[in-house]
């Protein structure tokens, strides 16, 4: 173990001035630790959640975030999904630290060097974007300031705001190595994006040139085609007239538009070539309405829907991304009518200057008053959004970066195909095959003025187009350009930034140093192990990731992509501010604690969607007191550490041969070789990334076979008042049973489990640190089937204690029948079955037929071969009578005066709704009334045999 890890030892009260490598605490109970940290669950009801603050701090403190130089091994690296620096803590970073947390702590027991490196992104549209809204509330213009003062403020609010999601972060459990935490526009980082820039341009990768792109008015930038979604809003259809030139008056084609005021970008009218209706004007020309008799040619192109509209399509080649493409092939030109804001340019005429939207009302009413419009009809519109800003976004013609993405695009399939990736769950390969086949060249350029310029220098008096350097910094392309043109020569450095996501594509290579790949890190811990994610950024971020990594340092970036789902509410909706269902994840765990809010995110299935509800964390709250109750139970029933006599017998006994555990009673073996079955396939589930699974195995375990049914038969050994020879087997496996939960459930759950570990006896290590539990150890099958067997007898007693109304705390007789193998080992846990079952012990029979009062005794059946016969006798009490005759008369009369009512002439003009409730009620007595009838029918003829 390396030495950053101390040694501690766990067995004394806080407040003990024993030092952390102490083990002569003999006097006290709970945890050696003298700054506090740690509370004895003997002293406390429950465990307390204030506390995740100071055990997260003291991990943090003792470096245990930090992979061990010592372990050798192929490390596990994960690199941490950057949230913005603009983020508030969500739920989606709960989704997201919740599995990555639990494979970093799986993987630091397991004894592999482990590494899981954070950050933030500086977000670029999405903290300009904030930034600016914040300066419009004092009435300050971005524009009002120059670029360097703008970049100020934008360092002044990251200054302010910027750490707070690293802290939420961190409350969150996120056991990161924080001397590690890096920041997309850090020297490193940016020194990394400069250098991939600089080897795409060089091998002919990066262009620039005036396509078409997604543009946003208000930010007045390009926005990636992966940041528009598309909504469904009402709108119209407006149907225009188009004259032929030379025609008549009547003489028009028809065209359908969404929008109108694109029209003063028409270059052409297109028909379809075999559609008969309009064969006799191609090659004609038509004059476009309001443009003081502009023509455009009238073509035919199969491009054109015969059943869209009027069947007549105009092309407007630059604002629609498909008349684009076919002015493209056509050879048409393309024209622009509108400006960077969203306003019409000098080529819309007297609309000039106007807005957008603004110009489309106009426009259509000045087409009325002309008699050039046809009809406006309602239309449902798929309208593009700016995922970022909200607005509609405008496609536009502009001049931009691109990286040509189809030979990046190859590698990355291949990897994938090769298996050299492996995509979880399998399903989304097909989503990431599909999207890499038919990829588009990528724009990386933004016209904002937060994030990394384009390392591009241009040549003061030259043209910019053919005269430009492509650089790794400032000098050396003030360098270049003196080599080219002069000592005397000035340059300027192209004003967009790059596309938020060119950065963060580079983000697992770059955080560990890259370009320089004699780098520490870069040497030992790249390649990453896995990339954990949202499904939703899976091309975003993931492929890009994949293609620059495989582009730049000719390895993949990481082998496994796990993919979460999102968060949404209890009725499956997503979660947003407009619907009020919001959930703060730092109000849930004030509420509920860490522990249960990961416990409940985990639960989930991989890249499905997860319904959160305030019942689910309730009940894994439940499972949070439930397992320090037992942590209680655990502590209050060992020997005191002063008894050396008494420990030297708990840790004499060993489970890990078949000899030890044949050896043990029954419920012992048997809860041992479940539990070692439990090893073997929560670890096989965690290394498979199965980690619902291994949570629900694990708390079935814990709930139903530890809990439920250990801890109560340990009572039998337990709580003996005469010589006790039993009580240091069940300790020891009460210790050892519990100490083995507490490993598995630490990586979900690590706040209440590293608790309970430092009050345990003889911990020499933190549980965050402690090797994980060894698995293929032993299980005793023969004992589980007979303990199943038992649990089968005593829930089969339990039932019928029920069913006959036995008072909870009445111990009964049983005869318990079986063949000689079955009785042997039910005589010898009597007391266990006794205890369980609430048995007189003393009228325990156990015999290999029925008993001679077998009529008068209830029979259960409780698996094959082994039976019970309850004597009715024991099981009732005459004073029952009365009170069940009363009960029985105030149901038949509540019956009678229902059906009275149901028959009712005012009833019978009721609701279906209430007619239909009043039936269900009287259903419901005559079920209960049923059920006494029968059950006093059994007792009075049970009294008679009695008084025989």
């Amino acid at each position: 173990m390396s030495s950053r890890y101390t040694p501690i030892f766990a067995y004394g009260h806080a407040t003990c001035n024993s030092t952390l490598e102490s083990t002569d605490c003999t006097t006290c109970l709970g945890p050696a630790m003298d700054n506090g940290t740690f509370t004895s669950p003997l002293t406390e009801k429950s465990f307390d959640f204030a506390s995740e603050e100071r055990i997260y701090k003291w991990w943090d403190s003792q470096g245990y975030f930090k992979p061990n130089d010592e372990l050798d091994g192929e490390p596990f690296v994960i690199s941490m999904p950057p949230p913005n620096v603009t983020g508030a803590l969500h739920m989606g970073h709960a989704m997201f630290v919740t599995p990555e947390d639990i494979m970093v702590r799986y993987n630091r027991m397991k004894g592999r060097p482990t590494l899981w490196v954070p950050g933030t992104d500086h977000g670029g549209i999405a903290t300009q974007l904030v930034v600016e809204k914040e300066l419009a509330s004092q009435g300050i213009k971005r524009t009002e300031l120059t670029r360097e003062e703008f970049i100020r403020k934008v360092l002044e609010w990251k200054e302010r705001y910027g750490k707070a999601i690293t802290n939420q972060i961190k409350r969150l459990g996120a056991s990161c190595d924080w001397a590690r935490e890096h920041f997309t526009l850090d020297d490193q980082l940016s020194r990394s994006v400069a250098e991939a820039f600089v080897r795409l341009h060089e091998k002919g990768l990066i262009y620039q040139g005036s396509y078409m792109v997604n543009w946003s008015p208000s930010l007045q930038t390009a926005v990636s085609d992966l940041e528009v979604e598309y909504s469904e809003e009402p709108g119209f259809l407006y149907h225009i007239k188009y004259h032929i030139e030379g025609g008549s008056g009547s003489d028009f084609l028809t065209i359908a538009t969404t929008r109108p005021e694109t029209l003063f970008g028409d270059v052409a009218i297109a028909v379809h070539p075999e559609d008969d209706c309009f064969s006799e004007y191609i090659g004609r020309q038509a004059i476009v309405p309001m443009t003081n008799g502009r023509l455009v040619p009238i073509i035919a192109d199969t491009y054109v829907d015969k059943d869209f509209g009027t069947g007549v399509l105009k092309i407007s080649p630059g604002h629609d991304h498909n008349d684009y493409l076919l002015a493209k092939k056509l050879g048409l030109p393309i024209l622009n009518v509108m400006n960077k804001d969203g306003t019409l340019n000098e080529v819309a005429g007297p609309y000039s200057g106007m807005d957008r939207f603004d110009a489309r009302k106009k426009l259509w009413s000045e087409l009325e008053e002309t008699k050039l419009a046809v009809k406006k009809e309602p239309y449902t519109l798929r309208v593009p959004i700016s995922q970022r800003g909200g607005e509609i976004i405008e496609p536009l013609v502009s001049k931009q970066w691109f990286v040509t993405m189809e030979p990046l695009a190859e590698k990355a399939l291949r990897a994938v195909e090769e298996k050299q990736i492996t995509i979880f769950p399998e399903r989304f390969e097909k989503t990431y095959n599909q999207w890499l086949s038919n990829i588009k060249d990528w724009c990386i350029s933004r016209q904002l003025w937060w994030g990394h310029r384009i390392p591009v220098w241009y040549i003061e008096g030259k043209d910019c187009e053919e005269d430009y350097i492509v650089a790794r910094s400032q000098e050396e392309a003030l360098d270049r350009a003196r080599e080219k043109y002069g000592s005397g020569v000035e340059i300027y450095q192209d004003p967009d930034v790059l596309d938020t996501w060119f950065s963060s594509a580079l983000w697992p290579f770059s955080t560990l140093g890259w370009p320089d790949e004699s780098a520490e890190d870069y040497k030992r811990f790249y390649s990453t192990t896995v990339l954990e994610t949202g499904h939703d950024i899976l091309f975003f971020w993931v492929a890009r990731m994949v293609m620059m990594g495989i582009e730049f340092t000719g390895k993949v970036p990481f082998s496994h992509i796990y993919l979460h789902g999102l968060i949404r509410d209890s009725q499956g909706r997503k979660m947003s501010k407009s619907l009020g269902n919001v959930i703060d994840p730092l109000d849930v765990i004030r509420e509920f604690g860490t522990d249960a809010l990961r416990f409940s995110i985990a639960l989930g299935t991989p890249g499905q969607d997860l319904n959160l509800s305030v019942e689910r964390l309730t009940s894994n709250k439940g499972f949070t007191n439930k397992l320090w109750n037992a942590g209680k139970f655990v502590l209050q029933n060992l020997p005191s550490q002063s008894d050396a006599s008494a420990w030297e017998k708990i840790m004499d006994l060993k489970f890990d041969s078949e000899d030890s555990l044949g050896r043990l009673p029954l419920p012992e073996c048997w809860v041992i070789s479940k539990l070692h079955v439990l090893i073997d396939s929560v670890t096989s589930s965690y290394e498979k990334f199965f980690f619902g699974d291994v949570g629900r195995e694990t708390y079935d375990f814990f709930r139903g076979d530890f809990a439920d049914w250990y801890i109560e038969a340990s009572k039998a050994r337990l709580y003996k008042s005469a010589e006790n020879t039993s009580a240091p087997v069940a300790q020891a496996v009460l210790l050892y049973v519990f100490e083995n939960i507490l490993k598995i459930l630490h990586p979900f759950m690590p706040f209440v489990t590293e608790e309970l570990w430092q009050a345990l006896p003889n911990r020499k290590q933190a549980l965050i640190v402690s090797p994980w539990s060894e698995t293929s150890l032993p299980r005793n099958e023969s004992s589980i089937r007979r303990f199943e067997n038992l649990q089968a007898l005593t829930r089969a007693i339990r039932n019928a204690r029920a069913k006959y109304y036995v008072q909870p705390a009445k111990r009964i007789s049983a005869s318990i029948i079986g063949n000689d193998d079955v009785l042997q080992y039910m005589f010898k846990e009597k007391e266990v079955l006794a205890l369980l079952s609430k048995l007189d012990l003393e009228n325990v029979h156990f015999i290999g037929s029925p008993p001679g009062n077998e009529k008068q005794s209830v029979h259960l059946v409780a698996c094959e071969g082994l039976e019970a016969y309850l004597p009715l006798a024991d099981m009732v009490d005459i004073s029952d009578i009365q009170c069940l005759t009363n009960r029985l008369s105030k149901l038949q009369s509540e019956r009678d005066t229902l059906n009275a009512r149901l028959d009712s002439p005012k009833l019978k003009r009721a609701s279906e709704e209430i007619v239909r409730g009043v039936k269900e009620k009287i259903a419901k007595a005559e079920e209960k009334i049923s059920l006494i009838a029968n059950f006093l029918s059994l007792l009075n003829s049970t009294t008679s045999i009695t008084l025989e």
